[in-house]
């Protein structure tokens, strides 16, 4: 299984997981219930972030680097850090 196919899977998982959200919170269930869901959909959503980025640092920058366009890297390295921490 490629990297595309592996992000594809995860991508729907996580989308079962909201629907069962809504479901959740459409039957009442009890509310550390919802939130520990919602803390799961989190923490898929945080692996795919991680996944593609890992991707792209370690091709699509490179690329950049050896094609002598180091500023732009360093935009998007800055940039990319930047959405991370929020």
């Amino acid at each position: 299984m490629n990297n595309k196919q592996k992000l594809i899977r995860r991508l729907k998982i996580i989308e079962g997981q909201v629907r069962g959200l809504q479901e959740m919170i459409e039957k009442d269930v009890y509310c550390i219930d919802v939130i520990t869901q919602t803390s799961a959909v989190k923490q898929g959503l945080s692996g795919v972030e991680d996944a593609l980025m890992e991707s792209h640092l370690g091709t699509c920058l490179v690329h950049q680097i050896q094609k002598g366009q180091t500023k732009k890297a360093t935009e998007e390295i800055l940039k990319v850090y930047g959405l991370k921490r929020k």
